[in-house]
């Protein structure tokens, strides 16, 4: 961190500075600082998945179409991804206690209008209105980690915020899957009022702002607007090419290349404006570019992969969606114990070996899932499961501390929201493109195993849509002419072309986890956090 020399001019607002001092009392203490932040964290990355199983509910209470249940996740996605970096502008400007709080009264107000919701187009809205306050809350809670903990504890405070976001994104099907079926769909949403009211009030008694003395006073409202043009184009036209338009349309290439155009645009203006929005120096730092590059390739294998999981165990395996959840059990508990160990380990070794161990984890965990089939057992299973949570975790410590600590202190906000942004598109993006490359496999292999089957004529274009999700249709076997064994071999062509196009995406998802690896090889541990290397304490 940068050594600054800062003087606390009120009690509830000290401007922050490179060795955090020791604190007396509850207001400003780093660990219930980490409680704190880690609760509304909580509530963001767990609606990232949470809602997926409440999805056919919603469905058929409402009578949505399937655009409309796909825009229940896309238009908070694409909400959340748009704004991240500006939200951790307003952080650096206003305060990240300010915006962490308002972040989560509006996330929490926001679900409880969802669930209240009685239409399908409100409960799009209200979500898209969830992505924007989590935004404020995300870059918010690096920002004020970065400023509470002094440098040797950084890393073990981004250990555990990683493993409150890598549990609960995976733990998301197993607790929506529990409400929507014990208790309603509306639960899911609900649920986060009275965690949203938890964590204000320990916000408001806990939380310290920070602000770094030379933070920029203006605001580059053009950079804004020229930034989320481009983020909106780029996401919407990821999400309309897996959704609906396909890689080859025309439609695709036009958004995508709008959203270079108004990238390009952007870095124009950044370099013209007195004080902008993103710094482009921030991007001489090699380590930091890698470490922005690392988090979209590690969101691309990890997201796009497992989408396919949870088909594959529902649809293939026939789970439901709780017992679904707990076979990723393996998964969400070795991210919890390894994301701490991962912080000790980029403490004492830096993050390049823990980031590059980390993304061949990764690699071999989607290559062996590419063997996964009908009859593979639990443990096999298991074992792909968890070796995949040991190589993200120090992945998301590891990246999360190269962006955050190569970044000035006073552009904290921005490198938090930056690292949260690069998460979201290549997520979005790996579940695209990984979508587009199960859907290429299916047509291309569906007749050949019809007709290896032994079926006669040509199958309906519904069954080789369901294969795309593995899902053999219940009404199935009620079909005029319908026999067993019939049914019982359509059931086991739309499985088979499933898992061979699953097996592809797995081995892209495993390709693109090697390329992550040697982009690791570029990263360093944070100037700023070596300055401060060994100094200050808790």
């Amino acid at each position: 961190m940068t050594s600054q020399t800062t003087v606390e001019k009120a009690p509830q607002e000290p401007e922050d500075n490179a060795v955090p001092a020791p604190v007396k009392g509850l207001r400003g203490h780093p660990w219930l600082t980490l409680f704190a932040v880690a609760i509304g964290v909580m509530m963001v990355a767990l609606d990232g998945t949470i809602v997926a199983i409440a999805n056919p509910a919603i469905q058929r209470d409402l009578g949505a179409s399937l655009a409309d249940v796909q825009w229940i996740t896309n238009g908070y996605l694409l909400a959340l991804a748009v704004a991240l970096i500006t939200a951790g502008k307003l952080g650096d400007r206003f305060g990240h206690r300010q915006t962490f709080l308002i972040g989560i009264a509006g996330f929490a107000l926001a679900s409880g209008a969802i669930g209240l919701s009685s239409e399908i187009s409100l409960v799009i809205l209200f979500r898209v209105l969830q992505g924007l306050f989590g935004a404020l809350l995300m870059p918010a809670a690096l920002g004020l980690l970065r400023a509470t903990f002094p440098a040797e504890k950084l890393n073990m405070a981004i250990g555990i915020w990683g493993m409150v976001i890598g549990a609960s994104t995976a733990g998301g099907p197993i607790v929506g899957g529990l409400l929507v079926e014990h208790v309603s769909w509306q639960s899911v949403f609900f649920i986060n009022v009275p965690v949203g009211v938890v964590a204000l009030v320990f916000g408001l008694v806990i939380l310290r702002d920070h602000r770094a003395a030379n933070a920029p006073r203006s605001f580059d409202v053009i950079g804004i607007l020229l930034l989320s043009s481009a983020m909106f184009a780029l996401i919407w036209g990821i999400i309309k090419a897996g959704e609906s338009w396909g890689w080859g349309d025309g439609r695709t290439w036009a958004w995508l290349a709008s959203a270079v155009a108004a990238f390009i645009l952007f870095g124009v203006w950044q370099n013209r404006v007195r004080e902008p929005l993103v710094p482009l120096k921030m991007f001489r730092s090699v380590p930091l570019t890698a470490g922005v590059i690392l988090m979209v390739l590690m969101a691309f294998a990890f997201m796009g992969g497992l989408f396919f999981v949870t088909f594959f165990l529902q649809g293939v395996h026939g789970l439901s969606p709780v017992d679904s959840g707990l076979h990723l059990l393996p998964l969400t508990a070795m991210m919890i114990v390894s994301s701490p160990v991962a912080g000790l380990l980029i403490t004492k070794f830096g993050p390049r070996v823990p980031l590059v161990g980390g993304m061949v984890f990764t690699a071999t965990a989607m290559f062996g899932m590419t063997t996964l089939s009908e009859s593979t057992g639990t443990f096999t299973m298991s074992l792909w499961f968890a070796l995949l949570g040991c190589g993200l975790a120090p992945v998301m410590v590891g990246a999360t501390e190269v962006i955050v600590g190569n970044a000035p202190l006073e552009l904290s906000g921005v490198a938090g929201g930056l690292q949260q942004a690069a998460m979201q598109v290549g997520g979005a993006l790996g579940t695209a493109v990984l979508g587009a490359v199960m859907s290429s496999k299916v047509s291309a292999d569906f007749a050949g195993n019809w007709k290896d089957a032994g079926l006669p004529g040509q199958a309906d274009p519904a069954l080789e849509k369901a294969a795309e999700f593995g899902m053999v249709p219940g009404e199935l076997g009620q079909a005029p002419g319908m026999t067993p064994d019939i049914a019982a071999r359509i059931g086991g062509v739309i499985h088979d072309t499933f898992m061979s196009g699953m097996g592809l995406a797995f081995t892209v998802a495993g390709v693109v986890a090697v390329i992550a690896a040697l982009v690791a090889t570029l990263t360093k541990r944070g100037e700023n956090a070596e300055a401060g290397a060994g100094v200050g304490h808790i």
